[in-house]
């Protein structure tokens, strides 16, 4: 008798909601029903299963049934115009996640002789993505030496992770350090911390007045992208190329795509220096195994290595990132990086 009682009220206690007429009709979507009937289903079909076999009830995690509906929700919930508040600004929308940036157009940076436009080197960013009900957020931000530790305590202040501090060129001048950032929870609030760390430096937090077109970019794009199997795209003066690996990378449980918003595809950037020639910097995004080989084939090829680091903490699989720094031949150029290209499992395109 208490073994039927206590099969009763496990019953009673699982029983999935029923959907009820007034529901189907009143204060419901198509969508919202569509997936009424689906979880419904998928709950019934479960518990039928448990009990024929004799699985306890107690033993099921219910959870399955509502997470996926709870965090496409409260993603869709999140108020995005908030973070364009807090950030000042408006990004560049790539599938889910969204892009800010932060360029130091304040800085003249010169490095051989070259002044190095922002979408050069000097293009800080961060990026939201939904994640877990919430948000994820990361991002690359670039300060002078005099900016770092005033940043580092505002963003830690505001409940921030700093995933790398370090340069990504040498000999330049002013020299410039790239400060690496994540963080999970509320948008709004990350936005909001990310803002009041950034305004102890002088990066510019005014979106400047429209600008004159950027000049057209005096180099043979399309020998380069031939030469890099990719193509390549002009931004502000600068011709770049996003190359991403051939398998996927995840943090924390969810997989990184779009990966060039995120910061995890190979950035290569041409910037024309005149008389078909360019000087070039970025990123190779890679696993421990290709590290040498990629450093063997950019000094091969007269391409100066000028760090190799991590920017995360909690990717996989394990990522390291190599920058390098050349002014030379622009197709010359795009022969060496490509060579080291081919030492990598990235995408072909």
């Amino acid at each position: 008798m208490r073994d039927a009682s206590r099969k009763e009220l496990t019953i009673a206690r699982y029983q999935p909601t029923i959907i009820r007429a007034d529901e189907m009709t009143i204060g419901s979507t198509k969508e919202d029903l569509t997936m009424r009937k689906i979880r419904l289903w998928t709950a019934t079909s479960i518990l039928a299963v448990s009990f024929a076999t004799g699985a306890s009830a107690q033993n099921i995690d219910w959870q399955i049934f509502t997470e996926p509906f709870v965090t496409s929700a409260h993603a869709q919930e999140i108020n995005w115009q908030k973070v364009d508040d807090a950030l000042g600004r408006k990004p560049a929308v790539s599938g889910d996640v969204r892009r800010y940036g932060f360029p130091r157009s304040d800085l003249t940076v010169t490095l051989d002789g070259v002044t190095i436009k922002p979408a050069l080197a000097l293009g800080g960013w961060v990026a939201f993505k939904p994640m877990h009900g919430e948000a994820m957020v990361m991002g690359d931000l670039v300060l002078l030496e005099s900016e770092i530790n005033p940043v580092m305590l505002k963003m830690i202040e505001g409940g921030l992770d700093i995933t790398a501090v370090h340069n990504h060129l040498l000999r330049a001048s002013p020299a410039t350090f790239y400060m690496h950032v994540g963080g999970h929870g509320d948008p709004a609030r990350m936005a909001a911390a990310i803002h009041d760390a950034l305004a102890v430096s002088k990066t510019p937090l005014s979106m400047p007045a429209a600008a004159a077109p950027p000049p057209a970019v005096d180099l043979d794009t399309a020998q380069l992208d031939q030469i890099m199997g990719a193509k390549g795209q002009a931004n502000g003066g600068v011709y770049q190329f996003n190359v991403p690996r051939r398998d996927p990378v995840s943090m924390d449980g969810t997989t990184m795509t779009p990966p060039a918003p995120l910061g995890a595809a190979i950035g290569i950037n041409f910037q024309p220096t005149g008389g078909g020639k360019a000087a070039i910097t970025g990123d190779f995004v890679l696993t421990n195994d290709e590290v040498n080989p990629v450093i063997k084939a950019l000094r091969a090829n007269g391409i100066d290595v000028t760090a190799v680091h991590s920017h995360m903490l909690d990717e996989q699989p394990r990522l390291f990132f190599l920058h390098f720094w050349a002014v030379d031949d622009a197709l010359k150029l795009a022969k060496g990086l490509r060579a080291a290209l081919d030492k990598t499992a990235s995408a072909k395109s």
